[in-house]
């Protein structure tokens, strides 16, 4: 029995469009992939050419299980388009650990649901000890130590880092160091008799069970040198957002997070009805990770290629430098998702506003539109707007 036998006839999609291309499938499928990727199904009749794959869902990926917690990533490995930055979702259990430990990229991180105690330590030994709750992010340069422990409810989280090829099971951790140095030598390092390190780990912690940590004042340590300059920590939904017809954007980077000097993001929230306006960014390729709803993206590459993906909770999307492209929300519910980028700014150009400000007949002459199109355009950026009413059906693609 095939799945789609669960569903009725007239329920199982075919790969046909209403204008009569295509032929119904009736071999070994997966129809519940199908249903749940309709623009893959039946592309839209503008989509052309051949593009790679920008599209990787964290379904399809191999769970690290350990007590405490777990992990799973989506590199260069699962998305081999994705070079320039790679993701890992982890979540901890109450009084979970992710053990101290360091990493040759950037690593930051916007908190999906919990509360969690992150700690760490720079090149001048001022330490750092925070909370961080639902909306909040964090970044740590390169080779900065640091931790993350679940607090009363434990906590789920989005990782990303500066380097597509990067896998979070080949960090520097403490204990896999420890674990790899003679006992000689950290009796004379720690000034200790060996004796006091015969307990400590033979393999790498990575994640471990632990009690759930007190409040900031009991955990804290002062150090001779102060506390950081630059906070870790940034508050992204205190922001006040970017509102739009169509939804909202808060946008973090270098200018109001200073210490993110290699990752700049935007979280963006497309309402029913909306779509994140045709654009492109002029400085690095654009990884993107879905928290909620569900949409599409069609992504132009120029010489007349563009594809179309459909996205939804836990897929990570890919836009190569400066491919033209849009997402438009075809659920019922908000669209929200993070755009990441490379670099120490966001950066966005808009169809639209370039159009305005360009000179009319130009414009006119170059895509023989008329007035109406002209005098719809915007001068001022409008990064969600609202379409007319609309019903999303996958055959709705002329």
């Amino acid at each position: 029995m095939s799945n789609s036998d669960e569903l009725q006839y007239d329920q199982v999609p075919q790969p046909i469009r209403k204008d009569g291309a295509g032929s119904p499938d009736y071999g070994p499928r997966d129809v519940w992939r199908d249903i749940e990727n309709p623009d893959m199904l039946v592309p839209p009749l503008t989509d052309n050419g051949l593009m790679p794959n920008l599209k990787f869902s964290f379904s399809d990926t191999n769970m690290k299980l350990n007590h405490g917690g777990w992990s799973r990533e989506v590199t260069q490995r699962e998305l081999p388009i994705a070079t320039t930055l790679a993701g890992v979702n982890m979540s901890l259990t109450p009084g979970g650990v992710r053990e101290l430990h360091w990493h040759q990229q950037a690593e930051w991180s916007y908190m999906i649901l919990g509360r969690a105690r992150i700690t760490a330590v720079d090149q001048e030994g001022r330490n750092f000890i925070a909370d961080v709750g639902p909306g909040d992010i964090w970044y740590f340069p390169p080779g900065i130590p640091h931790s993350i422990q679940g607090l009363e409810d434990g906590c789920e989280f989005i990782l990303v880092f500066d380097d597509g090829s990067f896998s979070d099971l080949n960090t520097l951790s403490i204990s896999d160091w420890f674990a790899h140095t003679p006992k000689d030598v950290l009796s004379a390092n720690f000034g200790l008799p060996k004796k006091d390190f015969k307990c400590i780990p033979k393999d790498q912690v990575y994640i471990f069970q632990d009690n759930v940590p007190g409040s900031l004042e009991n955990q804290k340590v002062n150090s001779p040198y102060g506390t950081i300059s630059l906070s870790f920590k940034h508050k992204l939904m205190a922001q006040d957002p970017i509102v739009t017809s169509g939804g909202t954007v808060r946008i973090v980077d270098s200018t109001n997070f200073p210490i993110s000097i290699t990752i700049a993001a935007a979280l963006v929230e497309i309402k029913p009805g909306g779509v994140r306006e045709l654009h492109w960014h002029p400085n690095n390729d654009e990884w993107q990770y879905y928290l909620t709803g569900q949409g599409r993206m069609t992504v132009f590459a120029g010489n007349g290629i563009a594809k179309t993906f459909d996205y939804r909770a836990g897929d990570v999307g890919y836009v190569p430098f400066a491919f033209g492209h849009y997402i438009q929300n075809t659920g019922t519910e908000s669209l929200w998702f993070l755009e990441m980028f490379k670099s120490d700014r966001f950066e966005d150009v808009s169809l639209n506003q370039w159009m305005a400000l360009t000179p009319h007949e130009l414009v006119k002459d170059n895509l023989n539109v008329g007035p109406n199109v002209i005098n719809g355009l915007h001068q001022k950026k409008s990064p969600v707007v609202k379409y007319p009413p609309y019903t999303y059906h996958p055959n709705n693609n002329d």
